[in-house]
C-alpha cells in the first residue's frame, strides 16, 4: 500500500498516522526507541503490507502485467490502489476526504520532529505538492510511476506503466474493490 492507504488505514492517532508513513523510512531507525504510538504506526504499516502482498486479489493483479514490467508490479499497485481508494472513498469511510487529506498533511507538518531526515523532506513535498488530491487523476498516476523508475538504478522497463494499467483498468479496479474491505477488516484488528 501507499501513503495515503496507510493512513487512512492506521490507528486513529497523529503519532500512529506519522508511523505509518515511517513503515517506508526505517532503515538506520532505531525502532525501539520510537515513541509507543509511532511504533505502533509503524508495525501497523509492517503488518498492512504482509497482509496486502499475500492477497489473492492482488497476486491475480500482478499477474496482469507484461513479463518485462512484472517485478514492478507490487509498486505500481500501490501507487494505483491510492488513486481507486480516493475514487472510491465513501465506499469505506464516512468521513470527508477532503478534510481526511488536510488533517494528515496539517499531522505530518506539526510531527516532523519524528521523522528521519528522508521522511521528512518527501512528506515536506507531499503536502507542497498535495500527492494526495493529485492522485486523483490516473494520469498523475502514470507521471508518479515514471518518477518513480527514473530513480531505479539499474535498466528497467518500468517507465510507461500506466500504459499496462490502462489496458487493464476495469480488472484491477474490480480486484481493488474484493480486496481493500479485507484489508480494511484486517486494519481495524490490529
Amino acid at each position: 500500500m501507499n501513503h495515503l492507504a496507510h493512513v487512512f488505514l492506521a490507528p486513529d492517532s497523529p503519532e500512529a498516522r506519522v508511523g505509518s508513513i515511517l513503515g517506508d523510512f526505517t532503515r538506520g531507525v532505531e525502532l525501539s526507541a520510537l515513541p509507543g504510538e509511532v511504533h505502533r504506526g509503524v508495525r501497523h504499516h509492517f503488518s498492512v503490507d504482509t497482509f496486502t502482498d499475500r492477497h489473492p486479489q492482488v497476486l491475480a493483479s500482478k499477474r496482469l502485467f507484461s513479463s518485462q514490467r512484472r517485478r514492478f508490479a507490487g509498486v505500481a499497485l500501490d501507487i494505483l490502489y491510492d488513486h481507486f481508494l480516493l475514487k472510491h472513498w465513501y465506499r469505506f469511510s464516512d468521513h470527508d476526504c477532503d478534510r481526511f487529506i488536510e488533517r494528515t498533511y496539517r499531522e505530518l507538518n506539526e510531527n516532523r520532529h519524528l521523522m528521519p531526515p528522508q521522511m521528512a523532506r518527501v512528506t515536506a513535498r507531499m503536502v507542497d505538492y498535495d500527492w494526495f488530491g493529485a492522485y486523483q487523476d490516473l494520469e498523475n498516476i502514470g507521471q508518479a510511476l515514471d518518477r518513480v523508475a527514473s530513480r531505479i538504478r539499474f535498466a528497467n522497463r518500468f517507465e510507461g506503466m500506466i500504459e499496462e494499467i490502462h489496458d487493464h483498468r476495469p480488472e484491477l479496479e474490480e480486484r481493488f474493490l474484493e480486496f481493500f474491505p479485507d484489508l480494511q477488516s484486517i486494519a481495524k484488528g490490529f
